[in-house]
């Protein structure tokens, strides 16, 4: 199976759908709006997608490419002998597959949206949709066709907003809803341009909620089973009130198409972007400045915690908000400004929600103990360039020495340990200012092996204890052991001085 974007729609793609129906696909007739079946659902939502319908747009771009840079390329279909869609796929894959030269062409791509402001002619849709795009046309139920120029982008949750000239068309707007209102099992409607074919009207439920994909730091994606296909990305998931709750923006399909499990923004996530984009052409999300890891089953356990849930701090950005000591790394976030974190993907979202400057306090457990701390947040868009000259500064190696002095080391847990002193710091290349006890080999096959655990890293802390000597490490393991504990925490320190959190068995 593979994520899909739900945009790029080709016109061989709209040509293949509008063959399929030709050969005999048809809709049930309109009955009246939400009249309901015995069981609960509606009979039809004829009048709802009636009134809807025009503020739900399609988005067409166009984008200047060199021969062969397509990655849109579609092989050409098998069709029956003398099929009336031979003579129209034979012009339009001609040549394609011979076509080596770097002459530019124009790629068309295709996608939805919906107004939002209609006195500003405001629309929103996916950032994937507008990509790279040299000319935005947005085109509306009734055939009118406007240009668009781009007022803001933010790729970390993949939205964008557009504007029309309001003067030129009669603009009607739907308005976001409350979508930690909606439950499991209510009933959607998703309105599109599937495929190229204009507005598409599908109906179905929420099949979950709090869905993680992967595609970006902020995921609470909404599941639905309506019908979302390539050219819905962007457009709008209603709830029966005609209120958007979401918006369309992926699938999970081997073949492309839907099998009934598509994913939305969720408006609580959206409407706030989408009002930054309009008002200042820019997202400005609030910061901590930390990094952090999932508390998995066996960090809890190692830190004696009563479950395993926070986020776990692995990392603190110099020059950030809580570069003072307000948080520490080792630290376990339990609860952000009245929100309680169970997973550690909620917390990103939930700070980057809140306004840069404000006062917020913060849950932590500290060394077994809870903690609250007061932040001041800071504004994510400029911590991103203190992370990155961070990381530029860390990747900096240290002049490599020549020595033959051994110094001491022991052997636990598979992983043989030394002092970081200046021959050590030299010949693992570690920065100046990671200290800790060094890593100088790991024997394959065992449990430090099995995590991760290579020569050249450092341990800096054992369950939130430091170390800085070898002796430190197997004291500190002896102890754990005779503690009951099954495993333990060790705060790992790459060469560049980045951390990380691993837990390793030490029961076996």
């Amino acid at each position: 199976m593979a994520w899909t974007d739900l945009t790029r729609a080709s016109r061989m793609a709209a040509f293949a759908a509008a063959a399929a129906l030709a050969f005999g696909m048809s809709t049930p007739p309109a009955q009246t709006q939400l009249s309901k079946l015995p069981g609960g659902g509606p009979t039809s939502v004829a009048d709802l997608a009636s009134g809807l319908l025009d503020a739900v747009v399609n988005i067409s771009t166009s984008q200047t490419v060199k021969g062969g840079e397509s990655s849109d390329a579609v092989p050409m279909p098998k069709l029956p002998e003398g099929s009336p869609f031979e003579d129209f796929f034979n012009d339009f894959f001609k040549n394609r597959d011979g076509d080596t030269d770097n002459n530019p062409r124009q790629v068309q791509s295709l996608g939805s949206g919906f107004v939002f402001d209609a006195a500003k002619g405001l629309v929103v849709t996916n950032n994937h949709v507008i990509a790279d795009a040299d000319d935005i046309e947005v085109n509306f139920s009734d055939g009118t066709k406007l240009k668009a120029t781009l007022v803001g982008t933010d790729s970390k949750t993949d939205i964008a907003v557009l504007k029309v000239d309001p003067a030129r068309h009669k603009l009607k707007a739907v308005k976001f809803g409350d979508s930690d209102k909606m439950r499991i099992g209510d009933w959607v409607m998703a309105i599109g341009n599937p495929f190229g074919l204009g507005g598409t009207v599908t109906l179905g439920i929420i099949s979950a909620r709090n869905r993680d994909i992967n595609s970006g730091p902020y995921d609470d994606f909404i599941q639905t089973d309506a019908a979302i296909n390539r050219g819905n990305s962007g457009g709008p998931l209603f709830n029966m009130n005609g209120d958007v709750i979401g918006i369309n923006t992926a699938i999970i399909s081997p073949s492309g198409g839907s099998i009934g499990i598509g994913f939305s923004i969720p408006s609580q996530l959206a409407a706030t972007v989408v009002q930054q984009l309009a008002e200042y052409g820019e997202t400005r999300r609030g910061w901590l400045g930390i990094r952090i890891q999932p508390v998995t089953d066996e960090v809890a356990e190692s830190l004696d915690l009563p479950s395993a849930k926070g986020a776990l701090v692995s990392g603190v950005i110099k020059g950030g908000p809580v570069d003072h000591g307000e948080i520490q790394p080792g630290d376990v976030i339990v609860r952000f400004d009245g929100h309680d974190i169970k997973a550690m993907h909620e917390l990103p979202r939930v700070v980057a929600e809140s306004p840069v400057g404000k006062d917020v306090e913060i849950v932590v457990l500290r060394k077994g103990k809870e903690q609250t701390v007061q932040v001041k947040l800071g504004r994510l868009e400029d911590g991103d360039k203190l992370a990155n000259a961070e990381d530029q500064s860390q990747s900096e190696e240290v002049a490599p020495g020549e020595t033959n002095k051994q110094a001491p080391s022991s052997t636990v847990l598979g992983m043989t340990l030394g002092e970081l002193d200046d021959d050590t710091r030299a010949k693992f290349k570690i920065a100046a200012d990671v200290a800790g006890v060094v890593v100088t080999d790991v024997a394959p096959n065992s449990i430090s092996a099995e995590k991760g655990i290579a020569a050249g890293d450092v341990i800096t802390e054992i369950t939130q204890q430091t170390v800085s000597k070898p002796k430190d490490v197997s004291e500190r393991i002896t102890a754990l052991k005779s503690q009951g504990r099954k495993a333990a925490l060790l705060m790992l320190a790459s060469r560049s001085g980045e951390l990380r959190f691993v837990t390793v068995r030490i029961d076996g």
